[in-house]
């Protein structure tokens, strides 16, 4: 990074933090602070929904994913236009008709205070964690990749992020969010540009695409029906639905945003620009990471994309050994390079050999590394993006690409400890204390929460550790809560009869069920594996079964 990719870097942040502290200076109640006034439109609602959910991690992460396995990872988002049609008809409406603050004050209304108190608590312990890993995912990969200080990172994104979202509550993070998508896309859009111009000289984009596919990452639909196959059409269909169901019918974060839009139409419209746009904008984001793919192909490829890997290796008593891969996985390139040259559609079993030999070498690199320093991660596809920024991107795009990185970071946190705080705030601070105090104490009550949350997302950011693959993080972590929350929700809507004992129980039961099985699949327990969006499907089932199952016993007990 020179001076110009520091000034563009810094002056887009420091103007995304200003502008919203700025514009949203002056709120003088909870009203406004926490629900934005109820004044958003549809198109600001919309890109804050999307935002909210966009966090850095899709950006860093995404491109890898697809780098590694294909397009496949777009079936996890098939149920979601579905899913928002459903909280369009029926949840929005409903959070309207209540004038709630936040989706667990329908719970006390439709039960008991007990069924809302432990939804929110469910709610608190999954975002809190997620929004320590929203901040942690681009730390650890800057860090590592530029070298910078890990702990002052996480430390420098978290208060950046306190800052606007402490001042301007719900409305600043609207505004803020906007201006953020705007610098995500169209980084995002350069970075593309900039492959296909890379790939031009030896590869048209039909010919690159044909060219993945034929190394199998193009696969975009799969028909499996093995349930521990994790991405398919119908763990999309039913698992993602279920999440997506969980995720914006339920969690406050993505609530919030909605519920603060001008009117029930505006709401709707603006989780509908969602449905529309979702899947084309993570499509997009996964082809760039497989046209990365083929890039590397024909250009010099790092037998890992964290440099950390490489430099342990190195460093250590083995660096002879590690020397020698090194050697073996260039003269492989090579070979491989000068075939996809001369005529790759004739060669594609020579190909095919080829990448096999690289993956044989990267695995024996890793085992050394591991060997030598097993704190040091060795999964790489979080690196494959930020690597490519830095080493082909011109200077002034590169601090652009950071920017959206970092961006997408606040973007999602800012979101998360504002719903978060909004919980905290309505649904166990005003509800439990009964508390008789000024609007502006209101406020500041609610503005304390805010950096409560914002402190404890650094604090489990600095603890954190690097997953094998960061956006699989968040939606696993997702999976093992939004199946219970979810049905408890529809237990609410749905099902008259079932009564609040009867869903406390059979949400409890749910959880341990799930955690269970994601314990027993972890830890190799279970003769089976079960793909983690089934979580969702499985804990809201549960939920729902047994719900019933205590409420007709109930009744037929009654009876006798």
């Amino acid at each position: 990074m020179n001076l110009l990719d520091w000034t563009v870097l810094v002056f887009t942040l420091l103007a995304i933090v200003a502008y919203g502290t700025w514009r949203t200076r002056k709120q003088k109640d909870l009203e406004s602070y926490l629900r934005g006034g109820r004044e958003s439109n549809w198109f600001t609602v919309g890109l804050s929904v999307m935002a909210t959910q966009a966090s850095a991690i899709t950006f860093l992460s995404t491109p890898g994913q697809a780098f590694e396995s294909g397009m496949g990872f777009i079936q996890f988002y098939f149920g979601l236009p579905l899913a928002l049609i459903i909280v369009s008809i029926v949840i929005i409406p409903l959070f309207y008709r209540l004038n709630v603050y936040t989706a667990y004050e329908f719970l006390e209304n439709r039960f008991d205070l007990n069924t809302r108190l432990l939804t929110a608590f469910l709610f608190l312990i999954q975002r809190g964690l997620a929004a320590g890993i929203t901040i942690y995912a681009p730390a650890i990969v800057l860090s590592t990749v530029l070298g910078w200080d890990l702990t002052k990172l996480n430390i420098i994104i978290g208060l950046l992020v306190i800052v606007y979202t402490v001042s301007g509550g719900t409305k600043a993070v609207s505004i803020t969010q906007k201006w953020q998508m705007a610098v995500i896309m169209g980084g995002m859009f350069f970075a593309f540009y900039m492959v296909l111009d890379y790939l031009a000289p030896r590869f048209t984009f039909l010919e690159a695409l044909q060219f993945a596919g034929v190394n199998g990452k193009m696969e975009i639909v799969n028909f499996d029906l093995n349930m521990e196959s994790r991405y398919t059409i119908w763990s999309g269909l039913t698992g993602g639905m279920f999440l997506a169901l969980s995720y914006f019918g339920t969690d406050q974060s993505q609530v919030q945003r909605y519920i603060s839009a001008s009117s029930i139409k505006e709401s709707r419209m603006g989780l509908m620009f969602n449905a529309i746009l979702k899947i084309p904008m993570q499509a997009f984001i996964l082809l760039t990471g497989v046209l990365l793919f083929v890039f590397y192909q024909i250009n010099e490829q790092p037998i890992s994309f964290n440099q950390q890997v490489v430099e342990v290796v190195m460093e250590s008593d083995r660096a002879e050994e590690g020397q020698y891969l090194l050697d073996q996985f260039g003269r492989v390139q090579e070979e491989k390079n000068e075939i996809i040259r001369e005529s790759r559609d004739n060669n594609q079993d020579e190909i095919a050999r080829l990448l096999t030999a690289e993956n044989d070498l990267k695995l024996k690199f890793n085992e050394i590394s591991l060997q030598v320093n097993s704190d040091v991660p060795t999964k790489d596809s979080d690196y494959v993006f930020i690597r490519f920024i830095l080493e082909y991107l011109p200077h002034g795009a590169i601090g652009l690409l950071l920017a959206v990185i970092l961006s997408a970071a606040m973007s999602s946190t800012a979101g998360e400890l504002n719903a978060l705080a909004t919980t905290t705030m309505s649904d166990f601070v005003k509800r439990l204390s009964q508390m008789n105090v000024s609007s502006d104490r209101e406020v500041l009550w609610s503005k304390l929460i805010t950096v409560f949350w914002g402190l404890l997302a650094i604090s489990f950011a600095l603890m954190a550790d690097l997953f094998d693959n960061l956006i699989e993080v968040v939606n696993i972590l997702g999976s093992l809560f939004y199946g219970t929350i979810l049905g408890i929700f529809i237990c609410a809507i749905f099902i008259k009869r079932v009564k609040s004992r009867e869903v406390i129980i059979a949400a409890a039961l749910a959880e341990l069920l799930v955690l269970g099985l994601f314990t027993g699949t972890t830890f190799n327990w279970l003769p089976f594996d079960i793909g983690f969006l089934w979580f969702n499907v499985i804990g809201c089932l549960a939920v729902l079964a047994v719900a019933v199952l205590l409420s007709n016993g109930q009744k037929e007990s009654e009876l006798t």
